[in-house]
């Protein structure tokens, strides 16, 4: 949706496959799907096709089927904006080669991912500061190359329900297919190689997104350990 937001809709013809529609937006067709009415993000896919999009959001890609069609309609000039279960942005290229898309066509239709988690932000009505534990400080060493000496944390209050946290945040990690990305993967690099050359060629990870969030006060160690370090 965030990406969709950024979107040009006046000029632009934008149609979405969704279940459900979560929220509503102006300008954009939304089509809700429907296995009753036998509207998959398959179909809804082929459907949308026939009426000359410029963008298409396909809510989740969870089959073969779908992420066929998917890639085909990158491959046909529109851009396909989608979600897709993977543990991290390098692993949702792989998730697609595993849903049965050959890698030599997704090299060709992919622009990019972007992984996210969550984690909870530090409230702002009872926080201190505190001392790290010596796991948190030797995660957050290893990542940041500096010690972590003390950090914010919330005592908690009524406010967040004793919890020392309100709200949450995202946690990011974006990865460029460039041709260097495109040719290790085309050529059936395993996601290690794959993000060892992303990280040469600059992607912050999922770790260090996190724990730039604890330098900044924003969360705490032990949310990024426990939402990232566990998956990431």
């Amino acid at each position: 949706y965030a990406a969709l937001n950024q979107l040009d809709h006046e000029h632009r013809n934008i149609m979405t496959i969704e279940d459900p529609v979560e929220y509503n937006f102006q300008g954009i067709n939304q089509i809700q799907v429907n296995r009753a009415a036998e509207i998959t993000f398959a179909s809804g896919l082929r459907g949308v096709m026939r009426l000359d999009p410029d963008v298409i959001m396909v809510g989740e890609v969870r089959d073969t089927e779908t992420a066929q069609a998917a890639t085909q309609a990158a491959l046909t000039g529109h851009l396909v904006l989608s979600s897709i279960h993977a543990n991290d942005a390098p692993g949702a290229f792989y998730r697609l080669s595993h849903l049965g898309v050959e890698r030599f066509l997704l090299t060709s239709a992919i622009l990019g991912a972007i992984s996210q988690r969550l984690v909870r932000r530090v409230c702002p009505h009872c926080v201190t500061m505190t001392r790290p534990t010596p796991e948190e400080r030797e995660a957050y060493a290893a990542i940041m190359g500096e010690p972590l000496e003390s950090y914010r944390m919330g005592e908690g209050c009524n406010y967040c329900g004793q919890t020392g946290y309100l709200g949450r945040t995202g946690v990011f990690e974006l990865l460029v297919a460039t041709e260097p990305i495109r040719h290790l993967f085309n050529e059936g690099a395993s996601t290690d190689v794959l993000r060892a050359a992303a990280e040469k060629d600059g992607l912050v990870s999922m770790k260090q997104a996190g724990m730039m969030k604890v330098k900044q006060g924003i969360t705490t160690p032990s949310e990024v350990i426990r939402n990232v370090y566990s998956i990431a």
